[in-house]
């Protein structure tokens, strides 16, 4: 018979407000099968855990439901306090009557009903659950990281330094990401190349670290401890051991006509080239696109002037297969396309840029020298307008607006007026904006240096129109605080365009099985309590990939991922997922449908002997599941025709017990 124990949490008045606890104390109490059941205000505090405790050894429990918060929150914490006192901890149940009750109800009396059928269903479950045991894996010392930024540099920097192998995929040329392309960094407007130049230079001296730039995943399977991982070498037709990264073939290339990249096609490269001087890897890559001897067999003169002989026009692209024990993705953002936005004659005038490409103007290693000049006829901008905002907090998603605040444009903004206004006293800088948000630290007093020591006119209002006109830009705005209507004749307009994840992002988070959201930033498993963790175990989440953060915060969360990183590595053997699906092989008709659903690879079939009633033998095809690899997902057991696959903790008879007792 079995002795089942309910313990009601009122988690203070997030339950106890809209659910009378008590009522569902004593409903439990008259459940067959229930002989304990009690309520207390903070079930997971350790009173509560003792509470627990004290009555599995009192009355015998087998089988144990909290009524609480999601299982997401505290599932761990009373898994761990029942086996403590010797009980399997997958006999505990969770009843989630916070988040799938109270906080979805205003009404006490509905709210109490639901919370009772909740936790009926919880003890149906409860009385059906057998003991699991988790199996073990071995780890590989060794990690991943996507991404060269300054958020994937750092956590490979702190994983090295922990002494564990790590490998930084990049898909450019170089690591870096954006903060190498900006000129200062805000609120001490510090040289940026000064911070990150000498981090791209530990991380590639640091004989831990490998770093295989231009480079792609194209493929993840396995599982936290054990992942393999495909990586795609991209042909860079430069021998990375031979080329010694003088920028000799850079200098000789007669091809100078491809857009740079680095300096977002503000001026032009050659075919061969490094994007920038302090490029690491310092090695030249050869663009296909442009490159005379690979699309029309002609000059090869980078080749006849390469005394090291790195050149080779033969390279192709390949594959490599690496393991790994852990994931991080620090996949970063990028800058969101403001072409849709017509208003602006972004498309219309190259007097008009987003602040990004403002940095590189501004850059003493930019296209015009750090020299701020017009890019339509290189004359130094007397007027210039910054309009904030521009497809942040956009309702209108036709134009891929996004419905978030990017958060580091206010701050941009200000340095950039701070900059031109250091440079060029006498330039007259007007900023358009909706609200001014300044939350870090010493942010505040950054933008108030702007408006009082600078004398940055800045306006509450919206830019309606951009106009040029005669080699001006006709900006009409509206001031709402002097409820007047401005036309101002500028010579240049900076737009803050949102930022947007990396459009390689989604891509790799299906490779990864991690979750996203609407926007397409990737899900932490917890906002509070696992901030740095992917839903899917063994990969972690580093920096912008996660959502909008200016440098010191995506720092922070580098670290926080690497020191998680580390602690999964330190171990020598990881507890398996015991609630893995297990198939009934004379129920598997072979069909092959769970396999097909599989997102992590786990099913396969093998053809087996089988016993007739005649004794005579018959060769079936059945599937087979790999305990290490099944994350418990289920996604098998509802698409199995026959009823073959069922998943150990969740299985059919538990679920359908829960339903019945919902209906009762």
């Amino acid at each position: 018979m079995q002795k089942i124990g309910v313990f009601v949490c009122h988690c203070g008045t997030n339950i106890a407000a809209t659910v009378d606890v008590e009522a569902v104390a004593e409903a439990a109490r008259h459940v067959p099968g229930v002989v304990y059941a009690t309520d207390y205000t903070y079930m997971c505090s350790q009173s509560g855990q003792d509470l627990i405790q004290d009555a599995v050894k009192k009355y015998g429990l087998t089988g144990v439901v909290v009524c609480s918060c999601s299982p997401r929150m505290h599932e761990k914490t009373f898994r761990k306090a029942v086996n403590a006192v010797g009980m399997n901890p997958y006999l505990l149940e969770i009843a989630n009557i916070r988040e799938q009750c109270s906080w979805v109800h205003k009404d006490k009396e509905i709210g109490t009903q639901k919370a009772i059928a909740l936790m009926k269903a919880a003890v149906a479950k409860a009385e059906l659950d057998s003991p699991l045991t988790a199996g073990e894996t071995p780890v590989v010392k060794r990690a991943l990281v996507i991404g060269g930024g300054i958020a994937g540099m750092q956590t490979a920097l702190d994983i090295a330094d922990a002494g564990y192998d790590v490998d930084i995929v990049e898909k450019n040329p170089t690591i870096g990401g954006k903060m190498a392309q900006l000129d200062k960094t805000f609120p001490t407007l510090d040289c940026s190349s000064c911070i990150v130049t000498p981090k791209m230079v530990e991380v590639g001296q640091n004989e831990k670290i490998h770093i295989y730039s231009y480079s792609e995943v194209t493929n993840v399977s396995g599982f936290v401890g054990n992942f393999k991982v495909t990586i795609k070498r991209k042909a860079r037709y430069v021998d990375e051991t031979k080329c010694t990264g003088c920028g000799l073939c850079t200098e000789k290339c007669p091809m100078k006509k491809a857009p740079n990249e680095f300096n977002l096609g503000l001026n032009n490269r050659t075919a061969v080239y490094i994007p920038f001087a302090q490029a690491v890897p310092k090695v030249a890559t050869i663009d296909p696109n442009y490159c005379l001897m690979l699309n029309k067999g002609v000059c090869g003169l980078c080749s006849k002037v390469c005394g090291a002989g790195a050149i080779n026009y033969k390279d192709t692209d390949k594959e490599i297969e690496v393991e790994y024990g852990a994931i991080v993705a620090a996949t970063g953002y990028e800058i969101m396309d403001v072409s849709k936005y017509d208003e602006y004659a972004y498309s219309q005038s190259p007097d008009v840029v987003t602040s990004l490409e403002y940095e590189r103007l501004m850059n003493a290693a930019g296209p015009t020298g750090g020299e701020l000049l017009r890019p339509s006829d290189h004359k130094r901008p007397k007027t210039i307008v910054f309009v904030q905002c521009v497809g942040s907090r956009e309702c209108d998603s036709t134009r891929g607006g996004k419905p978030y605040c990017s958060k580091i444009c206010c701050m941009y903004t200000a340095k950039h007026a701070m900059l031109t206004k250091d440079h060029y006293p006498d330039t007259d800088i007007y900023v358009f904006y909706i609200d001014v948000r300044t939350p870090g630290k010493n942010f505040d007093e950054f933008y108030r240096r702007a408006v009082e020591q600078y004398g940055v006119h800045y306006i509450k209002g919206a830019v309606g129109k951009v106009t040029p006109e005669n080699g001006k830009l006709i900006v009409q705005a509206s001031d709402l605080l002097m409820n007047e209507q401005l036309t101002i004749n500028a010579d240049m307009v900076v737009l803050a365009a949102a930022i947007e994840p990396s459009h390689s992002a989604r891509h790799l988070a299906t490779m990864l099985t991690a979750s996203m959201d609407t926007n397409d930033w990737f899900t932490e498993a917890h906002p509070k309590l696992r901030p740095v963790e992917s839903p899917t175990a063994g990969v972690f989440l580093s920096g912008v990939c996660q959502g909008p953060k200016d440098i010191p915060e995506t720092v922070a969360q580098a670290g926080a991922a690497a020191s998680k990183v580390i602690g999964l590595l330190s171990k020598d053997k990881l507890a398996g997922n015991p609630c893995v699906a297990h198939s009934d092989e004379m129920m598997c008709t072979g069909c092959s449908q769970c396999a097909d659903v599989c997102p992590y690879g786990a099913i396969t079939y093998v053809d087996k002997e089988f016993r007739m009633r005649d004794r005579t033998t018959k060769v079936r095809r059945v599937a087979q599941v790999n305990p290490a690899v099944c994350q418990g997902c289920g996604a098998c057991t509802v698409t199995c025709p026959s009823g073959a696959m069922d998943l150990n903790g969740f299985s059919n008879s538990e679920i359908m017990a829960e339903v019945d007792a919902l209906c009762r």
